[in-house]
């Protein structure tokens, strides 16, 4: 696309990533049009992170996601980093703050409400007289020579370039759907098969029977591994199998039929905690001394499936090494075999999307059909858990945007 002439351009998606875009494409003089069939833009950014919006990650990095092609983020993301949006932010004096800075997490939400992330955006959008239509479905995509035609309400409109940002399948409560995959589709790019990602586990058996009475209990600071990665974070119990931070993380690298390893202790050595408590201790209740590292109710549950019951509250003198190590290999090596997700209705987002070997990754044009651009999560790039997938919305926006 030439840099110099104003152009018609159509945005289909009014979330992080379309606002993003039609913000950079309107600063260029373009006649902006941005369509989407919700009845408010932002959704996503709207309730996410509990209604404060966890905008971006200072740590923000290619790293943080899962792509089939790993360099394809690389540029996107150094060219608009998280400071410049965290400059953004900062420049509509939006108050905000780091989530566990202890930690250094890099998590950065809204002191008040994510209300506020979408105001600015569409403040941008205003500027550069960017059109937002809402409420307004797509009928059909088709190319005509050197437009591409969009029936929108059963009229033909015909604009020189497209960009599909409407995202993936997760969340459908939202109106999401796979009507970005369709058009993909339809002008022949390949598609990673779609799954939902940062989402629940679910669980069978004796394992939801155990989980499911102790919904709503939580653990800090649980390690869990797959056979491709691990991650450290908080742990909660469901009434359908597990979720909580590190769940949502490991879940995007879980396989069907997968074993996965937890460490509900990952900070001590149990095996010789119980050792030197035996000796310092020997009258304290195995009960009691647990419970002082993990909650009551877990202990409770989890133990009479470790312990013959008959010595579940016995002293620590009571037991021998051998028991000793029984139960730390239970706690730090628990092996969990979910036997599927909670779906695409309680993801966070979507793994796969359009092949990005198909996409230009300085302006994210289709390499097929001139015009034509994917941005955000409709693309083969899923981030991590912690403000990654909003920084891919920004970062691929702002380039596509900055240059149509």
């Amino acid at each position: 696309m030439s840099k110099n002439i104003p152009l018609k351009v159509a945005i289909i998606g009014a979330g992080a990533a379309g606002l993003m875009c039609a913000i950079e494409a309107g600063k260029k003089g373009h006649q902006v049009h941005l369509f989407d069939h919700a009845k408010k833009p932002g959704e996503k950014i709207r309730i996410s992170g509990g209604g404060r919006c966890n905008f971006t990650n200072k740590h923000c990095g290619p790293t943080n996601f899962i792509s089939q092609n790993k360099h394809f983020c690389k540029s996107p993301l150094s060219r608009y980093p998280a400071s410049s949006f965290i400059s953004m932010v900062d420049e509509y004096k939006i108050k905000h703050h780091e989530k566990k800075p202890e930690k250094e997490t890099g998590q950065l939400f809204c002191d008040d409400s994510s209300q506020e992330i979408i105001d600015m955006l569409l403040s941008e959008c205003a500027a550069a007289h960017v059109k937002i239509k809402l409420n307004t479905p797509i009928n059909s995509i088709t190319k005509n020579g050197a437009h591409i035609t969009v029936d929108i309400e059963g009229k033909d409109h015909d604009f020189d370039a497209l960009v599909i940002a409407c995202g993936g399948p997760s969340i459908p409560k939202m109106g999401a759907s796979d009507f970005g995959y369709k058009i993909a589709r339809q002008f022949g790019h390949k598609i990673i098969t779609p799954e939902p990602a940062l989402v629940p586990l679910t669980f069978t058996d004796e394992t939801l029977n155990f989980t499911k009475n102790l919904s709503g209990t939580s653990i800090d600071s649980v390690l869990i591994r797959s056979k491709t990665n691990q991650f450290n974070d908080d742990l909660l119990f469901t009434h359908r199998g597990l979720s909580g931070p590190v769940i949502l993380q490991i879940s995007s690298y879980w396989k069907a039929g997968e074993t996965l390893t937890v460490n509900l202790l990952p900070k001590i050595d149990l095996m010789d905690e119980l050792k030197n408590a035996k000796s310092k201790q020997p009258k304290i209740k195995l009960q009691k001394f647990l419970s002082s590292y993990l909650p009551s109710r877990f202990i409770e549950s989890y133990l009479p499936l470790i312990i013959d019951e008959k010595s579940l509250n016995n002293n620590l003198a009571d037991y021998s090494d051998k028991k000793f190590k029984v139960l730390a290999e239970a706690i730090q090596k628990w092996e969990i075999k979910p036997n599927g997700t909670e779906g695409y209705r309680k993801a966070e987002v979507t793994l796969g999307g359009v092949d990005t070997n198909e996409i230009d990754n300085k302006t994210f044009e289709s390499k097929l059909v001139s015009g034509l651009y994917f941005i955000g999560e409709v693309v083969d790039v899923t981030g991590h858990l912690g403000g990654h997938n909003f920084q891919w919305a920004w970062a691929s926006g702002f380039c596509c945007g900055s240059e149509i």
